[in-house]
């Protein structure tokens, strides 16, 4: 099936490793045009080389109020078009109620959420018709993930910031959607699964809980990206396609 991807071009957020990454692989692979964004600007750079031509680094935090103005400028400049923006940013120090500060959580806030806000506001204002914005949030959109307090408070409000800006932009022929991983076999996912007293079994335990009885790959996460970033999937805008091997039981 041909997505369409051919030339178009993407901001992809938190891309150095992880989701982000595997949505820039997916997406470079089917040939688009990446700008591929980490804190770090030669892990930035480092990740663009891997992928090829295709892609460019540049080094921000999405907590920096100047980073969406810098990529999509970047975008413009290297690839002379700006298509639509998927916003993956690392996850937030795990913990429970009484062991997250203040400090994290406003750190997070600033990093997770107003960060991809101001991400999607620009893009929004930059966007033409058939553009589109793109959420990584996580399964805690729907229900909490223990340990995770900090991802339970942040991702379901950008899920539904997600929605009223999908209802916005919709008469403008912009789309809004967002992913819902859930245990994606990541290093992340791995890093949450070290911090149990045996992870071994904490894996066993929770590919036992996934109805594919396994972890998904990062590289099926980045299909489903592409094809939702695509115009392949240009009817599609205001919902969170769940990537979690059937572990939501819910409509």
């Amino acid at each position: 099936m041909d997505l369409g991807l051919k030339d178009r071009v993407y901001v992809v957020t938190g891309a150095t490793r992880g989701l982000g990454n595997a949505a820039a692989r997916e997406l470079v692979a089917d040939g688009a045009k990446v700008v591929v964004t980490g804190r770090d600007e030669e892990r930035a750079a480092e990740a663009a080389r891997e992928l090829g031509p295709g892609a460019v680094g540049v080094g921000v935090d999405n907590a920096d109020p100047e980073a969406p103005a810098r990529l999509i400028a970047a975008a413009r400049e290297a690839f002379g078009r700006f298509d639509g923006v998927l916003v993956s940013v690392g996850g937030p120090p795990p913990g429970f109620v009484a062991d997250n500060t203040d400090e994290q959580w406003l750190a997070a806030f600033e990093s997770v959420f107003l960060g991809a806000v101001r991400l999607a506001r620009a893009a929004a204002a930059e966007l033409e018709a058939g553009g589109v914005i793109g959420f990584v949030l996580s399964g805690s959109v729907h229900e909490p993930i223990p340990g995770l307090t900090i991802s339970n408070g942040l991702r379901p409000g950008l899920a539904g910031f997600a929605k009223s800006l999908s209802d916005e932009l919709g008469p403008r022929g912009i789309r809004v959607v967002g992913l819902l991983p859930a245990r994606i076999d990541t290093d992340r996912v791995r890093e949450l699964d070290a911090l149990s007293a045996d992870p071994e079994a904490t894996r066993a335990a929770n590919q036992s809980r996934i109805p594919l009885r396994r972890y998904g790959t990062p590289q099926e996460f980045g299909r489903v990206a592409a094809f939702l970033l695509s115009p392949a999937a240009s009817y599609l805008t205001g919902l969170m396609v769940p990537v979690d091997g059937g572990m939501r039981h819910g409509f």
